[in-house]
């Protein structure tokens, strides 16, 4: 289960979505699919609901937010059904700072039961200090606009409520040691991050491990992964890569992860003595 990026760019057609939502992906489809079944054009179905077929279009590729007018002509048009007014209660504009292919995550994140996380390339996003977030993206390829940029640290700067916000969900974390050695952004900004780090692995609903580079076994080679379970003790996990993520569904493959993150935890370094290894590496900045 996957989702494709898309570019965050302007068309001049009224109001473009910085990245369609999966509901206004879902909304275009059905009003393209009516369309075409009442063998209509865009330009001829535009010149009834009064839209021009660049907005019929922006709609039916869920670049574009309908307004109500747009709703209701539609439903005229196509047969009065209630079916494009029904629909129309459950959209939702995509969200600026995250890329597509992260939302349905994000969105499993804010009602999460637990959350467990095991990151080998950079500091999860949720522990991330504003300075850190920002050296990432600084390094990013191609550069980012000043505009993006700053959609792009408010949105993981607000992430991070998460852990103050739902303090009776589980938040556990195993990172790399090597991550923590990486000076990303300077002295300061390793500082900075680290002091927050502790703060945050201080709280009773979030666990610290740290997975030792001299450890001799290892059961996530396969790379970094994200686990969840909802309020209806739904399971699912989360894979990420360059440009891209997978929401894991699949009963099977969600207990071979759970199974190996499990093993994972018990190779890592205790929450006691991760806290005293962070410590220390704060101490020697």
């Amino acid at each position: 289960m996957t989702t494709d990026n898309t570019c965050m760019a302007g068309d001049g057609d009224g109001e473009r979505e910085p990245d369609p939502s999966d509901s206004l992906r879902t909304f275009g489809a059905v009003v393209q699919a009516l369309r075409e079944h009442a063998g209509l054009t865009r330009a001829q179905f535009g010149e009834l609901v009064r839209f021009s077929k660049h907005t019929v279009a922006s709609v039916e590729l869920g670049r574009r937010m309908p307004d109500e007018s747009f709703v209701e002509r539609a439903e005229e048009v196509l047969g009065n059904t209630g079916a494009l007014r029904k629909a129309a209660r459950f959209l939702a504009r995509g969200e600026p700072g995250l890329a597509a292919w992260f939302r349905r995550w994000a969105r499993l994140e804010r009602v999460a039961v637990s959350l467990c996380t095991y990151e080998c390339r950079l500091v999860p996003g949720l522990l991330q200090s504003e300075g850190y977030v920002r050296a990432l993206y600084e390094n990013d390829i191609p550069p980012l606009t000043d505009r993006e940029l700053e959609e792009l640290v408010t949105a993981r700067v607000e992430r991070q409520r998460l852990l103050y916000e739902r303090p009776n969900t589980t938040f556990d974390f195993i990172v790399e040691e090597a991550v923590f050695m990486r000076r990303l952004g300077g002295v300061e900004v390793t500082r900075e991050l680290l002091d927050l780090i502790l703060e945050l692995a201080s709280l009773r609903n979030v666990t610290l491990q740290i997975m030792p580079a001299n450890c001799e076994q290892h059961a996530c080679l396969a790379g970094p992964v994200r686990l969840v379970e909802t309020p209806e003790r739904r399971r699912f996990a989360y894979s990420e890569g360059q440009q891209n993520g997978r929401l894991i569904a699949d009963p099977k493959e969600v207990c071979r992860i759970e199974m190996r993150y499990a093993r994972l935890r018990s190779q890592a370094l205790s929450p006691k003595d991760s806290r005293g290894l962070l410590e220390r590496m704060r101490g020697a900045l």
